[in-house]
Parts: structure tokens; sequence; C-alpha cells
């Protein structure tokens, strides 16, 4: 009887290039762990059951929107304006999609939807800086699918522990959010535009802020934007 195995070459380089792309996101993966406990600890703290809570990073697989989203719940929003926020929060990604569909648009439907489902700001950070050439759907599903199972690993030890640690959301945890996009911003801020734009972005959030005022994440986020653009559109005329 022949037992010799027959080797894909085609099916190892897709295991490997997936493996890499894994790896490569490790570092993020970990550093989300705190905002992944702090998601599924509010969730629990807000009132929702512990289904609901891990549904959140199932479905919506959003961390910073979750928060905002959980926490309008907790004060009793309507969900109107809940989904108000979280489109303006998540409209960041419209920009990343934009970024990448040079790369992804050429791909099969099914691949589309999936990587589009697992496009963070992480997965941004390692695959949207790549060329089309450099660029490869199983390092992306690699690196986003092991971030997506990261996130809802953390989640789920956030809901349990918050079951039993009610004060575990007032540990200090929310830095991690902090932490983790200033990681992520502070290698891309490689040209005038995108300083005038975080500059921008963080001025507007820490003055409205001090005074109060509602909507400042989304007032921040669209003046940050607008000074980028403006700046971008200032120094080509310059050019």
């Amino acid at each position: 009887m022949d037992t010799t195995i027959v080797e894909h070459p085609e099916e190892t380089r897709r295991a490997r290039l997936f493996g890499q792309g894994a790896l490569a996101m490790v570092p993020l993966s970990i550093a989300v762990i705190p905002w992944g406990l702090l998601a599924g600890s509010f969730a629990i703290d807000a009132g929702l059951n512990p289904l609901e809570s891990q549904a959140m990073s199932a479905i919506l697989f959003a961390g910073s929107a979750q928060l905002v989203a959980t926490g309008m719940f907790k004060t009793g929003a309507g969900l109107f304006s809940m989904m108000l926020a979280t489109f303006f929060i998540t409209s960041r990604h419209l920009l990343y999609s934009v970024s990448m569909r040079e790369k992804i648009s050429p791909l099969p439907l099914k691949w589309r939807l999936g990587l589009g489902f697992l496009l963070t700001d992480e997965l941004f950070a390692i695959c949207g800086q790549q060329s089309i050439k450099q660029f490869n759907r199983w390092y992306a599903l690699g690196a986003g699918l092991s971030f997506y199972l990261a996130w809802n690993a953390a989640t789920l030890v956030g809901i349990v522990a918050g079951s039993y640690i009610p004060t575990l959301n007032e540990l200090g945890l929310e830095f991690a959010v902090a932490a983790t996009f200033i990681a992520l911003v502070i290698p891309h801020v490689i040209n005038l535009p995108v300083v005038f734009a975080v500059l921008s972005a963080l001025g507007l959030s820490i003055t409205l802020n001090y005074f109060d005022i509602g909507g400042a994440l989304m007032i921040a986020s669209l003046g940050g934007m607008l000074a980028g653009y403006f700046a971008e559109k200032w120094r080509g005329e310059q050019g």
C-alpha cells in the first residue's frame, strides 16, 4: 500500500502567508487585550447580559464604537442616536476601504465581504501601506482573523471578570484605547497634511471636552479630516 504524502505547494504557500499575517498582528492583538477586557466588563456594567455583550464584539467588532454605544445604552439613549454615533465613529473605515480598493476590488465577492468585515484600524496599519504587488489576500486574512479572535477572546474574559468584579471598568483600562491609537497613528505622521489633521483633531477634542460640548468626538474627527484636506490642497497649490 502506497502511503506517500502528496504535497501541495500552493496550499503550503497559503498556509505560510496566513501564518505570517497572524504573526505580524501579534503585537497589536496583545495591545488590544486591556481594551477588550474593558469592552466586555463595561457591557455587563451597562446591563447587557453575557450573550448580548459577546454579540457586540462578534457582530459589531469595533472597539471604540462598542464603548460609545454601550455608554449611550447605559444612559438610556435612543437607537437612532446610537446608530448615528456609531456611523460617525466608524466612518474612517470608509476611507480605509477607498484606500485599499485597488487591492481588494479584483478579489471574488466572498473575499471582498470577508476582508471588508475584518478591516480595522489594526489591519489597515498592517496592510494599508502595502503596494498592489505586495498585498496578499491570505496574509491579510491571517492578520484580520487572528485579531478578530483575539478581540472576542479578550471581550469574553472581560465579560466573565465583569460579572464577578463589578469595579473592573474603573481600573484605568480605558488608557489602552488611547495607547493603541497613538501607536497606530504616530508611524503615519509623515507629512504636513497628516500633521495638520492630527493636531487639529487633538486640539478640538481637548477643547470641546473641556467645555463639555456634546458630540465632541464627531466634531473633532470631522475637523481633523477637513484640516488635512485643506492642508493637502494648499500643498498642491504651492507645488
